[in-house]
């Protein structure tokens, strides 16, 4: 598959190696269903915030609990092999609950992430890294770049299309 999606084990000793050289390592989530330009974006600014970007994907039944049994629109194997196509992304861990609340926990990140205009106080994990002593970062969205929209906008234009 590919060198940077590792399990939750191999990754909480990567990341203990990486702290004692002194690096920053930086965690955000997503199901990252439909890679698109805010996807893009996002990361970059979560990756420019720290030395390491560990990205934890919402695993197939992780995404089809949040958002219904259409989704995920792409498997997990095959989210995680655009993601560690991006060079911005250093690391993956795939997670299987609703929330990344355990990997969070787990990996103890210096810097938690998230899109949009959270209060970081909400984002889930944002205890726990606060309480090792890291921050809770909410960085900017593209406006109207979603996979929801996204999708909207394929069916919407697809129905055009049929009644022609």
């Amino acid at each position: 598959m590919t060198e940077k999606l590792k399990s939750a084990d191999r990754l909480r000793e990567l990341i203990g190696d990486l702290k004692k050289e002194g690096r920053r390592i930086v965690f955000t989530n997503g199901c990252f269903d439909i890679l698109h330009v805010g996807h893009i974006r996002y990361l970059r600014q979560a990756a420019e915030l720290g030395d390491v970007l560990v990205v934890g994907l919402n695993s197939d039944r992780s995404v089809r609990t949040l958002k219904g049994e259409s989704r995920p629109y792409v498997p997990e194997a095959e989210r995680a092999e655009m993601l560690a196509a991006l060079e911005m992304v250093d690391l993956i861990a795939i997670f299987d609950e609703e929330t990344p609340r355990n990997l969070i926990a787990e990996l103890k990140p210096d810097l938690l992430v998230k899109g949009g205009d959270w209060d970081p106080s909400r984002i889930v994990g944002s205890d726990t890294v606060i309480a090792g002593g890291g921050e809770v970062v909410a960085v900017d969205e593209v406006p109207g770049r979603s996979t929801t929209s996204l999708v909207n906008k394929i069916i919407a234009s697809r129905r055009k299309e049929v009644e022609i």
